[in-house]
């Protein structure tokens, strides 16, 4: 939580909750991808 509300915010921005749903779902996905490019690359070495 402490990741989502830094990166997106504090609140949510649509008024409908369907489209606040979409809003946290889409958030969420970019907090992944953006994790997911700084996290390290390892091999087993042999």
């Amino acid at each position: 939580m402490l990741r989502y509300k830094t990166l997106i915010g504090r609140s949510l921005h649509a008024r409908t909750l369907p489209r606040q749903e979409t809003e946290a779902n889409v958030a969420c996905k970019v907090i992944n991808i953006m994790t997911g490019l700084g996290m390290p690359v390892s091999r087993r070495a042999t």
